[in-house]
């Protein structure tokens, strides 16, 4: 998932006893009585799962427990049931680097295991953290990434093929921390003790160096890629004082209200010791993501001439939603690290649904390019403007035209009250958390 925030996190929820549908229409915000909705059940006797048929295998699907709902609106199946969930499974520690707006890896584990076989290209245009592509290495798939933003790669590369914890504290070892003793940048000291900015302040300069030179190894890329994550947060495991949390950083005037309401003095904080410390947690789970081919691009999603036609299996994505981010107040300090200006960083954002309808058009466009035929795209849209949008007409809309046969919309909904419904309401109330994904299979 790309570089963009959510309004209210992804999907729907679902809660009281309103009408099913409240919404939804021919038109995103059009009122419930002119949607053409119709409720069936899921047909017996079909073949269950990995009968070569999606749509027939989420009709059937009922690993929690609960058969599939399926209704339809204008002609779009929606298929609902607890597809995954967080009890599932243990997702591997390898993920647990803070992002904005991150799906969970049983998201793309799903489709992974349903759709593609071992060595298949598997794809996200969009791809934020990486889960994708690190859940696609983990399951022996090749791993294809892109995101406008420079910090997705710098954060994804290195947690696939990972360097071993022997390696990184060597590296760590042979970093000349006694000689960080004076730090330059004084006004960081509304986040970090001096001691800690001056070693904060070495370790930046000696990566910018070994990258200038041609250097940058894979795990100089693992200490980067941990140091970017533990610069900011809210507890010891991060170099600064108590601030917001490690995906956004606050300005220095609001860190120095944050230090004067809280009482509190950032506190020398050992740099190498919670890089080893977050290293080890990371790599704790044993299998690690491993890929002998992969591909991670920084560009645009609707232009990717780098990746081969008819070649991706699966793309597992959630694009930009209508939202605007300011990049450069939440990301300064990280870019700051890793030597990039902010300001040069072109996101896609949209407050317009029919700009971002285009913006979603291209980028199917370039993805029915690179599909090859029999191909999937799990597409997950998010609730915004409280309900009123609902992004995945748009998506449908959208894919017309194009070699794409839309299966449906499924509905992952992880119900705690089995009477709520799962339209109409902000989501995590009452009980209920939902993704909506829009599946598309490449003719």
């Amino acid at each position: 998932m790309g570089a963009h925030a959510r309004t209210s996190g992804p999907g729907v929820a679902a809660g009281g006893n309103g009408p099913l549908f409240a919404g939804i229409g021919r038109h995103p915000s059009a009122p419930a009585g002119q949607a053409m909705l119709a409720t069936v059940a899921a047909p017996a006797g079909r073949p269950g799962p990995g009968s070569g048929d999606f749509a027939v295998d989420l009709e059937n699907f009922s690993e929690f427990g609960a058969p599939t709902r399926i209704e339809t609106v204008d002609g779009v199946r929606y298929f609902i049931n607890e597809f995954w969930t967080s009890r599932q499974r243990q997702a591997n520690r390898i993920h647990e680097v803070s992002y904005r707006a991150c799906f969970k890896p049983q998201l793309p584990r799903f489709y992974i295991e349903r759709l593609t076989d071992p060595n298949d290209i598997v794809y996200d245009p969009f791809m934020g953290r990486g889960t994708t592509p690190v859940e696609a290495a983990l399951a022996g798939r090749i791993p294809y990434g892109n995101d406008t933003n420079p910090l997705s790669r710098a954060f994804t590369e290195p947690r696939i093929n990972p360097p071993a914890l022997s390696e990184i504290a060597a590296r760590l070892e042979a970093i000349p921390w006694q000689t960080y003793t004076q730090a330059q940048h004084g006004e960081l000291a509304a986040f970090y003790h001096p001691e800690t900015l001056a070693q904060i302040e070495g370790l930046r300069h000696w990566l910018l160096e070994r990258q200038d030179a041609g250097r940058l190894d894979p795990v100089d890329k693992w200490i980067r890629m941990i140091a970017l994550n533990r610069l900011t947060g809210h507890s010891s495991g991060f170099f600064s004082v108590y601030t917001l949390p490690p995906n956004q950083a606050v300005s220095l005037e609001r860190q120095r209200i944050i230090n004067q309401r809280r009482n509190q003095v950032p506190p020398r904080r050992d740099v190498p010791a919670l890089i080893a410390r977050k290293s080890r947690s990371l790599l704790s789970s044993g299998v690690l993501p491993a890929a002998r081919a992969l591909l991670l691009l920084t560009g645009q999603s609707h232009e990717t001439p780098r990746i081969r036609s008819g070649t991706v299996a699966l793309t597992v994505t959630s694009p930009p939603f209508l939202d605007i981010v300011d990049y450069v107040t939440d990301n300064w300090l990280r870019c700051w690290f890793l030597g990039i200006d902010p300001r040069a960083v072109k996101l896609s954002q949209f407050r317009n649904v029919d700009r971002w309808q285009r913006f979603v058009r291209s980028t199917l466009v370039e993805l029915a390019r690179i599909t090859k035929s029999g191909g999937h795209i799990a597409f997950e849209v998010g609730e915004v403007r409280n309900g009123t949008v609902r992004l995945e007409t748009h998506v449908v809309a959208a894919a017309r035209g194009l070699p794409l046969n839309v299966l449906g919309v499924m509905v992952n909904q992880q119900e705690f009250t089995k009477t709520s419904n799962c339209w109409g309401i902000a989501n995590n109330r009452r009980g209920t958390n939902s993704n909506r994904i829009v599946v598309m299979r490449k003719t």
